[in-house]
């Protein structure tokens, strides 16, 4: 990978017009679209449009009460110890936490990229986003999120609806379809993943004929050395599979499902190796803003061994350098691939899913302008654009009126801003942050099983203390799961039966009326059936995102009672084999109770 000197100027990002797909070299601009330039010249009458009348929008108003951005309460971004009080209140104590956010009809302000109202909103626009939002989310990314981006001239953004939809458009944009009916095998191209990951992007590939390719993991995420590491997979890579994949995707903070941050110096090591191999990083980036500072010295405290090298770590240094994000809580942030992307190569998925909420089907693609572009020209002919509805009220939220029509998120009436708009993100790590503690705390205490007996010699009688191992796992460092290693071989029944069983038979133990918690099988994160079947059935991921507050501690404990218990089978017969049907019944139950 090429090093940049600071005195030079930053290289142009590389031509990957090869990658593009038959299908996305042969789109167009959309001329419909295009002729939307016109529609802007000052007091022109449109008869041209086939858009319609916006005083027949049924909507007068956009409006709903929001939280404050300060509502919660952050934890430290450099923590000396573990947070003391993981139970304490999570609000701040302001009192006044709500404000009335309203988009109106129609705003008397002139410049579109301020201008917020219905009448703008719910007309057609353009597929790269409503103005407003697409304006402040451009200069959010290229300012605050990474300041840094090392190719000439920077990055681009194009709204989506979702992280989902904006995978779905970059492997449009970057893949043929293959189908073994039809095309030779040296046709067929592949996607590199962890080995544990998110399916539903995985899923979204399969059917287009890629060859889901999986990497090694540890506990940062993706290995980029040792054996099936990236290295390993592209350096003895077997043509008899198809093509060397071009392209990888992966989730690098709070991996899903393992939970692992991927430190920077980890980063260029598979940087280089994409550039070595020419690799298109897909960074789908959800849990970014939730990094875990106490993570680390939490698990020094309670088990000894630190979850990750200290330098590596959310909040050990200011990642964000020559040039500063504005923030503490920003640079305190383990960096996006962007920030070590000198040619390119990285597209960016972000999503306000995880930030305002899944039901807004809303995020962006950040990527080299040339993709985007690309990436334009797919929307314009299928989606179009996000919803105008939630990208208007996302707006005023956060950017507010610029005169006295509508109000925005804070409490004078005005946008969150940018500030704002961080400190909400502060606010949130530090809610999940305490639950992870809570959860994290529980575990550990209750993991190990601990029988006593007595022993007795010809000449003497003792007792004995034995240390049963039920599950470990790793204090997440970002994200929103944890990912618990079940140790089945301590397990009575263990050499009597099969591995699938007894995996199968605690997830259905878990959710008996007793115990009452769903937790997900590792194998439903299991690209390839090797893996399902070789290592992922000793896996669960358990969210403690989802969950009221006050019940985190109650479900954590009921997870390791149900698991201690289950370890008290001494038969075959004594474990559970219901259906799927049958524990959805037993669920139904307990709900109509």
């Amino acid at each position: 990978m090429a090093v940049m000197n600071e005195t030079m100027d930053p290289p142009k990002p590389v031509d990957l017009t090869h990658h593009f797909s038959r299908v996305t070299k042969n789109r167009g601009a959309s001329a419909v679209k295009d002729f939307y330039k016109y529609f802007k010249i000052p007091n022109i009458g449109n008869l041209a449009g086939g858009l319609p009348n916006h005083n027949y929008f049924p909507f007068d108003t956009l409006e709903g009460a929001a939280a404050l951005h300060n509502r919660w309460k952050p934890t430290p971004n450099q923590p000396v110890d573990p947070p003391t009080s993981s139970t304490a209140p999570s609000l701040t104590s302001d009192g006044l936490t709500t404000s009335q956010v309203v988009v109106p009809k129609a705003s008397i302000e002139s410049n579109p990229l301020r201008k917020i109202d219905l009448q703008t909103a719910l007309q057609y626009g353009t597929a790269q986003g409503y103005p407003p939002l697409y304006s402040f989310l451009r200069q959010f990314t290229r300012e605050n999120m990474h300041p840094n981006v090392p190719y000439a001239g920077g990055p681009e953004i194009i709204l989506t609806c979702g992280s989902t939809d904006g995978f779905s458009k970059t492997i449009e944009a970057l893949s043929n379809v293959w189908d073994a009916s039809y095309d030779p095998i040296e046709y067929r191209e592949g996607l590199l993943c962890e080995e544990y990951a998110y399916m539903n992007a995985i899923q979204a590939a399969r059917p287009r004929g890629l060859n889901i390719t999986p990497v090694a993991v540890d506990d940062e995420g993706m290995k980029a050395a040792g054996k099936g590491g990236l290295a390993d997979v592209l350096e003895n890579w077997d043509g008899s599979k198809g093509k060397r994949p071009h392209l990888m995707y992966t989730v690098t903070i709070g991996q899903n499902p393992t939970s692992g941050v991927l430190s920077v110096e980890r980063r260029k090591e598979i940087y280089a190796l994409c550039t070595k191999y020419d690799i298109i990083i897909i960074e789908d980036d959800p849990y970014w803003y939730l990094q875990y500072p106490s993570a680390n010295p939490s698990s020094m405290a309670s088990r000894g061994p630190a979850t990750s090298p200290s330098n590596t770590l959310p909040g050990s240094r200011n990642f964000n350098t020559p040039k500063s994000s504005g923030y503490a809580f920003l640079d305190s942030l383990v960096p996006s691939y962007l920030s070590v992307d000198t040619e390119g190569r990285v597209v960016r998925l972000d999503t306000f899913s995880k930030t305002v909420a899944p039901g807004c089907r809303l995020g962006w693609v950040t990527a080299q302008p040339a993709l985007c572009e690309r990436l334009q020209r797919i929307s314009e002919t299928s989606t179009q654009q996000p919803s105008g509805f939630v990208q208007s009220m996302i707006a005023e939220l956060i950017m507010g009126p610029q005169n006295r029509h509508g109000r925005g998120g804070g409490k004078d009436d005005q946008g969150w801003q940018s500030h704002g708009w961080v400190r909400w993100l502060e606010g949130l790590r530090g809610n999940y942050e305490r639950r992870m503690q809570t959860m994290c705390t529980i575990f550990d205490e209750g993991k190990n099983l601990i029988k006593t007996g007595r022993r007795r010699s010809m000449t003497s009688e003792w007792s004995v203390i034995d240390t049963v191992p039920i599950f470990d796992f790793q204090w997440p460092l970002g994200g929103m799961f944890i990912w618990v290693h079940i140790n089945f071989h301590t397990h009575p029944l263990y050499h009597k039966t099969s591995h699938e069983k007894l995996s199968r038979g605690l997830w259905i133990h878990l959710t008996t009326p007793k115990y009452l918690v769903l937790v997900a099988p590792g194998q439903l994160f299991a690209p390839t059936e090797e893996i399902r079947e070789e290592k992922a059935w000793c896996f669960f991921r358990i969210c403690f995102a989802a969950v009221d507050e006050e019940e985190v501690a109650a479900m954590s404990r009921r997870f390791v009672e149900g698991c201690r218990s289950f370890w008290g089978k001494k038969r075959v017969d004594e474990i559970e084999e219901d259906g799927v049907e049958e524990v959805e019944k037993r669920v139904l139950a307990v709900q109509m109770c």
